[in-house]
């Protein structure tokens, strides 16, 4: 394997620490075998207050292409899975069932002003499909990485058959390995498997929802995911996450206009975003303490001290195309929007640009935006710096953000 054999695109300036390490580190993970031995995204994790996950559960069979497989039921959570196939990676919705339950992601939550209003709502990490799970552990370990032990993955009631990492200092998120072949099915190791007939009631009547608006054939698998982070955080970040996973530097563009820059990862195994999403992060160009002086804005960076570091939206990608004499993205928000979703824009882009992207407003349950995202024609790209510094511009004037500035003030 060779990580560095991809062109570079855009044109934010990294440091000579980023481009110096950035070089050592992809050389040495192809060297110890460890990105021929990890492999794609197997599932994202997600949890949610008491009550919410039956509702949020409704939302995403309404809004994308997840179907509800079954639940894990443990001592303390409810763990729904939802399922497009195999091709795709699962979502585990993890649900507390005590609200004065504590443990070690509602503490991430709990210092920021908007997170803490909803102290279990957060996104938590990928679930990356491994060969040898020991190999991976051991070389990972070696390399100063931590995990939390058997006896700590049991008390968090997370899946037994999972090598699940500490919370990265910078993101907040967890990567967790799981050993399988790629024939073999996804298996989650925790609690009795049940299927909750008041799930699958929310599920199917989303469902059915879904296909009497005719938006069900037209969405499609996860695109990308996009974490925001603090501005010092940026590079390392980014370096922190190739060392987890087997991905590689794609490229970042400066959006002048919001200070910040988007900095895009992918799969150095060449597979498709919905098989494997892109991980995109995002951060400010300066921190929040020179703002008063620059006078610039800083969309990016107040999120993160309002909510924390931590995934900021999903990206579902929308089937290139046109319904009814609409092109598809515009067909699926419309249909949406009418049964009283709110979205933060109206949908930015055009097919001569290449693609058309939107926000929705941030889940109430989970806390994560959706953006849906249609390429035109073989537009590989994520955005154009018009329409991400627009989607910037509308996240942060995004109700929780200005809530979060409220509470600086009392």
């Amino acid at each position: 394997m060779n990580s560095l054999q991809f062109g570079r695109h855009g044109d934010k300036e990294n440091s000579p620490f980023f481009e110096e390490y950035l070089q050592r580190l992809l050389q040495e993970r192809d060297r110890l075998g460890l990105t021929e031995l990890i492999h794609e995204i197997d599932a994202l994790m997600i949890t949610v207050d008491p009550d919410h996950s039956i509702k949020y559960i409704a939302e995403l069979a309404l809004m994308t292409s997840y179907h509800y497989l079954v639940t894990l039921e443990s001592e303390t959570h409810w763990t729904h899975i939802l399922r497009i196939d195999l091709q795709s990676p699962d979502l585990l919705i993890r649900e507390v069932k005590d609200p004065n339950f504590r443990g070690i992601f509602r503490s991430l939550n709990e210092i920021y002003p908007v997170g803490s209003k909803r102290p279990n709502s957060r996104y938590m990490g990928e679930i990356i499909r491994v060969t040898s799970l020991h190999d991976v552990v051991e070389m990972q370990q070696a390399r100063e990485f931590r995990f939390f032990s058997q006896d700590d993955v049991r008390k968090l009631e997370l899946p037994g058959n999972l090598a699940i990492s500490k919370p990265s200092p910078y993101t907040h998120n967890i990567v967790a390995y799981l050993e399988r072949r790629p024939e073999e099915l996804r298996v989650y190791a925790l609690g009795m498997s049940v299927i909750r007939s008041d799930v699958q009631a929310a599920y199917e009547e989303a469902k059915n929802l879904q296909v009497k608006l005719r938006i069900d054939d037209l969405l499609l698998p996860v695109d990308h995911l996009a974490t925001r982070v603090y501005s010092q955080n940026r590079e390392v970040a980014i370096l922190e996450y190739l060392s987890w996973s087997s991905y590689y530097f794609w490229g970042a563009y400066n959006i002048w206009d919001q200070n910040s820059s988007t900095n895009v990862t992918k799969s150095v195994h060449q597979l498709p975003e919905s098989k494997s999403p892109a991980k995109v992060f995002t951060a400010n160009n300066t921190p929040y303490f020179v703002n008063h002086l620059e006078k610039l804005p800083s969309p990016t960076e107040t999120f993160v001290r309002n909510y924390g570091p931590r995934l900021h939206h999903v990206a579902i990608a929308v089937k290139d195309g046109e319904r009814d004499g609409m092109e598809n993205i515009d067909f699926v928000v419309n249909a949406i929007a009418e049964q009283g979703k709110g979205f933060l824009l109206d949908v930015i882009g055009s097919k001569e640009q290449g693609l058309k992207q939107i926000f929705s407003n941030a889940s109430e349950h989970s806390s994560l935006i959706i953006e849906y995202v249609q390429r035109f024609g073989d537009f590989e790209g994520f955005f154009t710096k018009e329409n991400v510094a627009a989607l910037t511009e509308a996240a942060g004037v995004e109700e929780g953000v200005r809530e979060g500035v409220k509470a600086y003030q009392v």
